[in-house]
């Protein structure tokens, strides 16, 4: 953001950001919530579903508190950050993708994703 940012600008990138925070605090309920119910002893693939959930789970937690942050803020810092989540979201998408009754935990992650790219693009 520049000194020359319209006032427009600002509401689109404070939105942008509450809904990105938002989104990854749903995230992060809905990937603790599925991960609850796999089995810790299960299979491999059941292991790596449980695995990716509880990173995606911390990545969002993490990205959220830094973008309710009040204080100033590096640009490049947060970018990497919300780029990094939506990366984590859009895996953890896939592996619940593969795992019965996980449909809304991956959808959650999507969410999470798209507003992550919402988000990044208002930085540009």
């Amino acid at each position: 953001m520049t000194p020359q940012t319209s006032q427009q600008q600002l509401y689109r990138f404070l939105e942008d950001r509450f809904t990105c925070a938002q989104a990854c605090t749903e995230c992060a309920r809905a990937c603790s919530v599925r991960v609850s119910l796999v089995d810790p002893g299960g299979t491999e693939r059941q292991e790596r579903v449980r695995r990716v959930g509880i990173m995606c789970a911390e990545v969002c937690d993490t990205t959220c508190r830094l973008l309710c942050e009040e204080n100033r803020q590096d640009e490049e810092g947060i970018r990497g950050r919300v780029d990094w989540c939506r990366q984590v979201c859009l895996e953890c998408a896939g592996a619940f993708d593969d795992h019965p009754g996980a449909e809304s935990a991956a959808a959650a992650c999507r969410a999470c994703a798209a507003a992550c790219s919402d988000f990044l693009e208002t930085l540009a």
